[in-house]
């Protein structure tokens, strides 16, 4: 039997495997990695636990060997041509924690599917009760618990703390009942594992409490029950694994089915709807109507004509840097087409929710150009990594020049002074960390472009700095597909240089625009040393249109205005009605340039956008495949 990479690996078993299937009940699976010390004594152990209370040829015993380095798959071998009960599955990669036992339950025998650690912390005089669960009482999963009255678990801090808040982190954002999640320890019909297996995405240390979360929402029976369990071996909080990783799984799977299964077009209009209104009533509220119309009468046109003039300039370097980024990928187009179909797509962003008008590019370039649908979601998807390492790096450098410069000080006293009752030594500290953490962001940039650059992968190896668990796997591999998008238009390095050149230059256009518009409006700049205008510049633009990653509004209608006016406010100590003015209009300007753009390209290439969208409705799939959510840049 071959691996589930492809390669030769191997499936060792003692017995005719069609006997098998017909008298094999119970399918115990083993997951291990690297335990050539205690495999042998964990199988042995197993078999005369299920001798006790199963017929000899009514179970058998699967050794998931995940691409271990040491002699477990030697001593594997040798039990299954000992024992004609015993399996060994093999793969020649890393599958993973969940993915081992996904690829050992798709090839095992029994109608009852159980597991366990294999350092069997669990008591196994518990694993008749856990296979009676399935095998007679009908339940459709079962779990061992170390949390609930009756267990006798014997669990020290620095694993019963953590533990604890996982699982109420789990109960409260994901709904679940279940109060030990993680407990190695479970049991499941194979009709439950065939209907479940698809949905569950996390091939790792997440599985199990994903497996769980997902068979409580498709109304399967799940049993808990108390069981004795004592630690073995040493366990520490392990940074990338336990925050980055199990914490993100947990927004993740929160997102799918709480979020992303009711997000139609039709309630994300009446959501932007809603959220539009509801940003218009709040400013009745908390700002006087009539001082924000005064705000108004009382901005200058003329630096508003020139923020207009200075992001109208933005637009050809846009067209000019997706031309670069479609020639890395075997396209050359005019740089007026290009630029023309950068207006259409974000003239439906603001048109449409959900960044519908990203799949309007794509039709554009395919029907005009014959470009195909891939290279153009591709070449999108790059544009927005750039995007968004843009704003980032903007961003970090801005915060790693303040703590290089002692200049959070002087940020801190304003902001202190704007926001009564907060006292300047804990705004500094606040902008101290966050400035270190610009550092981070700044050089994490930089591995990223490194990677990208080179045949090395420094992501992995400084990501392997924070963790020794095979988690890191995932994590890196997560940042390696952003660095994917990098590589993309780093064929050469002229190339990398033009498009991340062009990148700043846009953005920096994009907060000029911005600092016009607020100069409009009397007094507005004028109490502001140039590193306070600076700081508030690229803070209210950055933050602002990263609150629009968020497909509530078209456009971030609403969501842009509130991030930009509390950035204003804060730093720069702007009366609330005139910063909520300046945002008002810095985006009205933007928009209105974008769809007076949008509109004239329709025209040109003879495009409608409404049935742009109608005909990309059936490139979600495809959409998907090209990664997460980046920032509109309008």
């Amino acid at each position: 039997m071959s691996s589930p990479d492809g390669r030769p690996g191997s499936a060792s078993d003692g017995g005719d495997a069609a006997d098998a299937v017909d008298r094999t009940r119970v399918s115990v699976v083993l997951p291990a990695y690297n335990e050539a010390a205690t495999i042998e004594g964990t199988v042995r152990t197993t078999i005369e636990a299920l001798e006790e209370f199963l017929p000899r040829d009514a179970f058998e015993v699967i050794v998931a060997e995940d691409g271990c380095e040491d002699r477990t798959p030697e001593i594997a071998d040798r039990l299954a041509r000992e024992d004609d009960r015993v399996k060994h599955f093999h793969s020649d990669r890393r599958l993973g924690r969940g993915g081992a036992l996904e690829f050992a339950f798709e090839r095992a025998a029994g109608d009852t599917l159980v597991y366990f650690d294999t350092d069997l912390a669990t008591d196994m005089r518990h694993l008749e009760e856990l296979v009676a669960k399935i095998d007679r009482e009908g339940y459709d999963v079962a779990t061992g618990s170390r949390w609930i009255p009756g267990d006798e678990a014997d669990r020290p801090a620095k694993r019963g703390v953590p533990s604890r808040g996982f699982n109420l982190l789990v109960r409260t954002v994901l709904r679940s009942t279940v109060r030990d999640h993680q407990c190695g320890f479970k049991a499941l019909s194979r009709e439950s594992f065939a209907e479940l297996h698809d949905a569950v995405e996390d091939d790792h240390w997440f599985w199990d409490t994903e497996l769980l979360v997902r068979a409580q929402r498709r109304g399967l029976r799940v049993a808990e029950f108390p069981v004795e369990w004592e630690p073995k071996g040493d366990s520490k909080v392990d940074l990338v694994r336990d925050v980055f990783g199990m914490g993100s799984q947990i927004v993740r799977l929160w997102w799918q089915l709480s979020v992303s299964s009711r997000i139609t077009r039709t309630r994300t209009v009446a959501a932007g709807a809603v959220l539009t209104v509801a940003a218009l009533a709040l400013m009745t509220v908390y700002l006087d109507p009539s001082a924000v119309l005064d705000a108004f009468r009382d901005a200058d046109p003329v630096p508003v004509a020139a923020a207009t003039l200075v992001y109208l300039v933005s637009w050809p370097l846009r067209g000019l840097r997706y031309r670069d980024i479609l020639e890395e990928l075997g396209y050359r187009e005019k740089l007026g087409f290009l630029t023309g179909a950068v207006f259409i797509s974000q003239t439906g962003n603001l048109v449409f929710p959900a960044r519908a008008g990203d799949a309007v590019r794509a039709y554009v370039v395919k029907a005009r150009r014959g470009i195909p649908y891939p290279t153009g979601f591709a070449s999108l998807a790059a544009e927005r990594v750039f995007d968004l390492l843009t704003i980032t790096a903007m961003a970090g450098a801005v915060l790693a020049g303040l703590l290089a410069t002692d200049g959070t000080g002087a940020v801190a006293t304003a902001v202190s002074g704007n926001v009564p009752g907060v006292p300047p030594a804990a705004v500094s500290r606040a902008i101290q960390v966050a400035a270190a953490i610009g550092v981070v962001a700044v050089v994490s940039l930089l591995l990223i472009v490194a990677t990208a650059r080179s045949d090395r992968n420094y992501v992995r190896a400084a990501v392997s700095r924070f963790s020794s668990d095979s988690y890191v796997d995932y994590v890196a591999g997560v940042i390696e597909e952003f660095a994917a998008g990098v590589q993309t238009v780093a064929g050469t390095r002229a190339s990398f240089v033009r498009v991340g050149g062009v990148s700043v230059v846009v953005w920096s256009l994009d907060v000029a625009t911005a600092l016009l518009v607020l100069a409009a409006f009397p007094g507005a700049t004028d109490a502001m040393t140039l590193t306070q205008l600076v700081v508030v510049g690229f803070f209210a633009v950055s933050v602002g249109n990263l609150a629009k990653v968020l497909p509530l509004s078209p456009g971030g209608i609403g969501l842009y205005e509130a991030a930009f006016t509390a950035l204003v406010v804060g730093l720069g100590g702007v009366p609330a009605a005139v910063a909520f003015a300046a945002a008002v209009l810095d985006h009205a300007v933007k928009n209105a340039v974008t769809v007076v753009g949008g509109v004239a390209s329709m025209v040109g290439l003879n495009v409608s956008l409404t049935d742009a969208v109608d005909e990309t409705s059936e490139l979600d799939e495809e959409a998907e495949l090209e990664g997460a959510e980046f920032p509109n840049d309008d």
